[in-house]
């Protein structure tokens, strides 16, 4: 292509990006939402000042976690090249851009490595896949603890049968944790699969990362578990404070543990999210809209909001000539 050509495919990448971006969005928040009639519906017989001082908090809370996730990028990014932590903000939130009309967040790599030399980025995929580890990790980890605490106090299946689900979930755990702090051990199976050795070039950056610097990945991943789940704890406690404190956290954790793992589209899902939502809060309240008030609520706030943020910054990416 000629250098003509590729300014003006790349305008048309980027005007594509943007269009999509703005009419997914419309679509979900300005055509009708009854989720989110319903939280004003709800919050109207609350004090302001309690709902504008929580939902600032989820704001601020929000800028938090992807500030983590942006640190954590950065320090992710410095095996290919040097980002700024303001290159790494923007990187994650264009990613965020993407990740809201392609299926299960695929577009959040492409958004992300697009900030990455030219020939890092493919590297930049991979380097990326050990931080989405990571936070898989910790949300199995801590989902499954609390999913065999809500099996054991609600579901009352036989001991043995308990008993045996707690075995495989223990066996998983310890795999995951030793696939994580090994990953040099994944890269070398992977290797041994022929028609992935070719690729080994690109996948062979997961293996450079020390067992410290895992560690490191890990310690913010952690942090934005907690983040995110402490926003969900906030909202739910403003519209149903009558909720025990213990019982509602360990549901949201199994919560959020069974969205992970469910296929999705950001903006497609919310109804996905507030069916599993509603039935799973089922065992500790029948106020069913009040649950998926508070989950479409920090459905905008955590990812339609950051990807409006994100789009912004689509007009800075370098589709050809960022070869540094």
């Amino acid at each position: 292509m000629t250098v003509a050509a590729k300014k003006i495919f790349s305008y048309l990448l980027k005007a594509s990006i943007l269009v999509l971006t703005v009419l997914f969005v419309y679509h979900k928040l300005l055509s009708k939402n009854d989720s989110l009639q319903q939280f004003k519906n709800l919050t109207s017989v609350i004090s302001r000042a309690e709902v504008v001082y929580t939902m600032g908090a989820v704001v601020v809370l929000m800028v938090v976690n992807w500030a983590l996730e942006s640190l954590k990028w950065q320090y992710l990014a410095k095996k290919l090249t040097r980002l700024s932590a303001w290159q790494a903000v923007e990187a994650v939130f264009c990613g965020l851009s993407w990740a809201i009309f392609t299926p299960n967040r695929i577009g959040e790599y492409g958004g992300r490595v697009m900030f990455l030399p030219n020939r890092k980025r493919i590297h930049g995929v991979f380097a990326m896949a050990v931080g989405a580890f990571a936070q898989n990790v910790i949300t199995n980890l801590v989902g499954i603890l609390a999913s065999l605490w809500f099996i054991y106090h609600f579901l009352h299946l036989n001991i043995w049968l308990f008993l045996g689900i707690t075995l495989l979930s223990v066996a998983f755990l310890a795999l995951f944790l030793l696939l994580y702090f090994r990953i040099g051990l994944l890269v070398k199976w992977l290797d041994r699969i022929s028609f992935l050795r070719k690729f080994r070039r690109f996948f062979d950056i997961m293996g450079r990362y020390s067992q410290r610097e895992l560690l490191v990945v890990f310690g913010y991943s952690l942090a934005r578990f907690f983040v995110f789940s402490f926003q969900y704890y906030l909202v739910i406690h403003l519209l149903l404070p009558q909720l025990p404190l213990f019982s509602m956290v360990m549901t949201v954790l199994v919560f959020i543990f069974i969205q992970s793992a469910m296929p999705s589209l950001d903006l497609l899902d919310i109804g996905v999210r507030s069916f599993t939502a509603m039935h799973l809060f089922l065992y500790i309240t029948n106020q069913q809209i009040a649950i998926i008030a508070a989950v479409s609520s920090i459905w905008l706030i955590n990812l339609i909001i950051p990807a409006i943020i994100g789009s912004i910054f689509v007009f800075k990416l370098r589709f050809f000539d960022r070869t540094a």
